[in-house]
């Protein structure tokens, strides 16, 4: 039998001075569940007479069009249109190359633009006091959702995507969007949809319509770290706040 060998007390203190440590955990986001989710898209136009009736901006970005790249879908007649999207090409569109993440998403609370969303967005928005946030309650050139990643899962499909609009109808949802009860949406338009998913998150959930009102997904939000590899994180939207 060998003799059983020790490390020196130095080795072992330099083993422990150089073992990182586990990252910390992550709060454990509450899901909301069987919420109604429509499909919209950068360069989208469903209502030129509406303040918010056009994807060529959004709350977040003055020039999302411009700054995403394009139509994010296919032109047709002048006209941005929607497209089927699937796994062969990761849910990409076919016609144009995204700058930004084509898996993108909103929600009911515009922490920017909407005067009571913004007044109280330090006290509802459940990340506000970690570090990078911390203290940017005044600061109308910050948003708190902007980039926020979003886990969704349907009928067995889970994807993940980033908020890069508020909406669809309501901006200061906070009892649904930040509520841990599964709080139904105030909104009642649009079969009462509590959010709006890109055509790439509708592929990738498998969604029953190409732009329609029934679909359910369920969804809470996650972290940067607990974000797992695929298709939307080809490319990661970090662009702040564009005036």
């Amino acid at each position: 039998m060998r003799a059983l060998r020790t490390a020196p007390l130095f080795a072992v203190l330099l083993i422990a001075a150089c073992t990182p440590e586990p990252p910390a955990s992550s709060p454990d986001y509450p899901w909301h569940n069987g919420v109604v989710a429509t499909t919209f898209w950068v360069g989208e136009v469903f209502d030129p007479d509406a303040s918010d009736g056009s994807q060529v901006l959004s709350t977040y970005d003055a020039r999302w069009q411009e700054n995403y790249g394009g139509c994010d879908g296919v032109l047709s007649g002048g006209t941005c249109e929607t497209e089927p999207r699937t796994a062969a090409n990761d849910y990409f569109p076919t016609a144009m190359t995204p700058k930004h993440n084509p898996f993108y998403l909103d929600l009911p609370f515009d922490d920017l633009n909407d005067p009571l969303a913004f007044a109280r967005r330090a006290k509802v928005v459940p990340w506000a006091d970690q570090p990078g946030f911390r203290g940017r309650e005044t600061d109308r050139g910050f948003s708190y959702l902007k980039n926020r990643w979003v886990q969704l899962r349907k009928d067995g499909r889970t994807c993940y995507g980033q908020i890069q609009d508020a909406g669809p109808a309501q901006y200061d949802d906070a009892e649904y969007v930040f509520g841990t009860d599964d709080r139904r949406p105030v909104n009642r338009e649009f079969n009462g949809a509590g959010m709006d998913v890109s055509p790439a998150l509708n592929g990738c959930l498998g969604f029953t319509d190409l732009d329609g009102e029934s679909d359910e997904v369920d969804w809470r939000f996650t972290d940067d770290g607990n974000v797992p590899d695929g298709p939307w994180k080809r490319i990661v939207t970090t662009q702040p706040v564009v005036r």
